[in-house]
């Protein structure tokens, strides 16, 4: 038997072990009652799609290949089809429910020029910051880095790299005001 507890499980269910389905069960239920949750959204579903999981794992047990992956893997891989196959077996939402209502989200053109126009100055006003100091403020604002990753990256000191974000972050304010 291999380290995977749930793959022998399976295997053992394959033989048709009653015993190792109901710890199959007992150590997988919640897991898997979590992905269907996540994914189809209403418990007594979910519910439903468990109880029939369990079921394609008894009579599909014998096709598992321990070697091919793990015990868990092949458990969520039946649970996610199984309710990935029932969302697509919803009915369609009915054309009376009023989304023919609902405005349209989408810029009209003069906001989309409104937007590239400002695209366009923040651009302009980068351009204006040293090219470090540009790209400090880009990997801090837009990449989530740490001050600590920029300071390490650029090989400067952590307070320096502080002063340089906030001289930079005022330089832009007064470009762009």
């Amino acid at each position: 038997m291999t380290d995977d507890p749930i793959a022998n499980h399976i295997a053992n269910c394959a033989a048709g072990d009653r015993a190792a389905f109901r710890a199959l069960y007992r150590d997988s239920s919640a897991k898997l009652m979590g992905v269907l949750l996540r994914i189809l959204g209403e418990r007594s579903e979910a519910e439903d799609a468990l109880q029939e999981v369990y079921t394609r794992v008894w009579t599909r047990a014998g096709r598992f290949d321990a070697t091919k992956g793990r015990g868990m893997t092949w458990l969520i891989a039946i649970a996610r089809n199984l309710a990935i196959d029932r969302l697509r077996s919803r009915p369609a939402a009915a054309s009376d429910d009023g989304l023919d209502m609902v405005q349209d989200s989408t810029p009209r053109a003069e906001a989309r020029l409104i937007a590239q126009g400002e695209a366009r100055r923040v651009t302009d006003c980068f351009a204006t910051l040293e090219p470090d100091r540009a790209a400090a403020v880009k990997g801090a604002y837009l990449d989530g880095l740490s001050y600590d990753d920029l300071a390490a990256r650029y090989g400067v000191p952590l307070n320096t790299m502080r002063t340089w974000l906030r001289r930079s972050l005022l330089k832009l304010k007064e470009c762009l005001e």
